[in-house]
């Protein structure tokens, strides 16, 4: 072998390590403070506790069916890289907008709802007119 050749095949492994470390690098940016520059932190501003509510279950339930799609995703023949580069992205948004909610949830001094009380165990319905 010559040396041109043995340097090719080093800088060839070199770059394939290079590129794995940067890919490495994203997949961890879903839960830092840099995922919050994917939202307009004003975008929550003018929603009353109610809207909140509804738009932190909503994102709730979107987080979780991307949840559940990246880890099927991740049981296929390469399912890692197909669920990072098919769900992470909106993972990282959807996940940003959560905090974004949750904090103005907690600025605005939002309580949850109070359940419905439940009847005494001894109560019976109230029966329906006929």
């Amino acid at each position: 072998m010559t040396i041109s050749f043995r340097l090719t095949r080093f800088a060839i492994l070199g770059a394939g390590l290079l590129a794995g470390a940067g890919l490495s690098g994203c997949a961890a940016i879903g839960d830092s403070a840099v995922s919050q520059a994917f939202v307009d932190p004003a975008r929550y501003e003018l929603y009353n506790c109610e809207q909140l509510a509804a738009e932190r279950k909503s994102l709730d339930a979107r987080l979780a069916d991307l949840d559940g799609l990246m880890r099927k995703a991740e049981t296929g023949v390469a399912g890692s890289v197909v669920s990072e580069v098919a769900y992470r992205n909106d993972y990282i948004n959807v996940k940003a907008q959560s905090r974004l909610a949750e904090q103005t949830w907690r600025d605005n001094k939002c309580t949850e709802p109070a359940a419905p009380a439940a009847a005494p165990a001894g109560a019976k319905p109230p029966r329906a007119k006929r």
